[in-house]
């Protein structure tokens, strides 16, 4: 059985550890650097267990060293958007805190997966900093961005979500890459179900997603849906489940792109990532995903 950390008790990590008890997917300790939030969020979680059946504990702790034998780590710790910020204008704020994790754990041995963003960017930070493999340094991006065009077809369709996979890879941002050919409801292409139109309404809606909830409540980032995301990928990883996900790690070589994050569908273990897919895609395509690799490098150095 995996032992779970989260590091940071705030929005994002506090219900990314209530959705995996939920699911019952494992043990969790979360510790946040602002005393005694973890225990108490932990505490109020788990004297919900009786009525939600929880087989597993939430321990909440003030101590880092209390998460030195976990198997796999989630960083939800940092600074959230504000309205009107963009994702990459938290590289600088939230940088020191992922420098100072990652030359913490850079002898550890389990799976990593950031949450904080801008998450391309923290996930390269944190892996070159570290010195950990690249397979074990995982971001959230496309996991998000596909299950939030999953909504968003599910809604213009008038049918359930469960019915529908969708894929984005790429960047997390407004330059994300949704691939409709790739999009199914009950294995039924999505583009025979809608107009193009419509289609790309849905498409334009999925990209901005994150801005919306960001202006529409006038506080910090979304985080139900970052949490979901993150329980998603932890439980793939804690129980083997060689499921595909498309998540954030840096590259080596796809599509001619090496040292940059991003994200692409991968097959997700124990081991954290232990195949890459490639989907086909265009010329197009391919010189998109080059220049927003270009620009992430680019933001990378002036940092």
């Amino acid at each position: 059985m995996a032992n779970i950390a989260i590091i940071g008790a705030g929005n994002v990590g506090a219900n990314t550890a209530f959705f995996i008890a939920e699911r019952n997917i494992g043990p969790v300790v979360m510790y946040d650097v602002q005393e005694g939030m973890a225990t108490g969020k932990a505490l109020d979680m788990m004297e919900a267990a009786p009525i939600r059946g929880y087989q597993h504990a939430i321990r909440g702790t003030d101590s880092m060293d209390d998460l030195a034998d976990a198997d796999l780590t989630i960083i939800a710790a940092g600074s959230g958007r504000e309205p009107g910020m963009k994702r990459e204008d938290l590289f600088v704020k939230n940088a020191e805190l992922i420098d100072s994790l990652a030359s913490r754990m850079s002898s550890y041995k389990g799976t990593v997966v950031i949450a904080t963003e801008p998450v391309d960017l923290m996930v390269m930070r944190f892996q070159k900093t570290s010195g950990l493999k690249a397979h074990r340094v995982l971001g959230l991006g496309g996991v998000l961005d596909s299950t939030r065009l999953r909504f968003g077809l599910s809604r213009a369709l008038g049918i359930t979500t469960e019915n529908i996979s969708a894929t984005v890879i790429g960047r997390h941002s407004d330059q994300m890459m949704p691939l409709p050919e790739y999009c199914r409801v009950s294995g039924v292409p999505v583009t025979a179900l809608m107009e193009q139109a419509d289609l790309e309404k849905v498409l334009e809606e999925t990209r901005s997603a994150g801005d919306v909830i960001v202006e529409m409540s006038q506080r910090a980032s979304s985080y139900y849906g970052p949490s979901a995301a993150a329980a998603d990928v932890v439980q793939a990883i804690a129980w083997d489940t060689r499921r595909i996900l498309p998540v954030s790690f840096v590259w080596d070589g796809q599509y001619g792109i090496s040292d940059v994050a991003m994200s692409l569908p991968v097959v997700l273990g124990w081991t954290g990532v232990s195949r890459v897919m490639e989907p086909k895609l265009t010329q197009e395509q391919v010189q998109a995903l080059q220049r927003s690799a270009d620009e992430l490098s680019e933001m990378y150095a002036r940092a």
